[in-house]
């Protein structure tokens, strides 16, 4: 699975949070500034090449959806960053993002407590 461009990225949340969409609706909901609409087209007919999504017609306008469940582009993509930024090392993600403030004692705690439940 190839990693996306910003822009893809959000087409397929609007996507995987929305449902199928037709291109009017996905530039619609993403964030400002707004693409062009003649972009969003571009750009999901080269997520559709790249096996991402798919479409169904209506006539001349085409529907599409996510082929892709976002559960697996999330792990593909924390694979990735732990695999280029902290040598494959989960703990020194999680050290990471506590050195910058990023994550609380309360989170600590929660993962601590996640990871105790899927031994038990």
């Amino acid at each position: 699975m190839k990693k996306l461009a910003q822009r893809e990225e959000q087409i397929m949340l609007v996507l995987w949070d929305n449902g199928p969409c037709f291109v009017k609706e996905i530039v619609e909901k993403l964030p400002d500034p707004k693409p062009h609409y003649n972009s969003v087209s571009t750009m999901v007919r080269i997520l559709e090449t790249k096996g991402f999504i798919d479409h169904e017609s209506f006539g001349k306008s085409h529907r599409y959806f996510a082929k892709v469940k976002k559960e697996d582009y999330q792990v593909k993509a924390v694979n990735d960053v732990l695999d280029g930024y902290f040598n494959n090392s989960l703990s020194d993600m999680i050290a990471f993002f506590a050195k910058k403030e990023k994550i609380n004692e309360k989170e600590l705690k929660d993962i601590i407590g996640l990871i105790k439940n899927k031994k038990s």
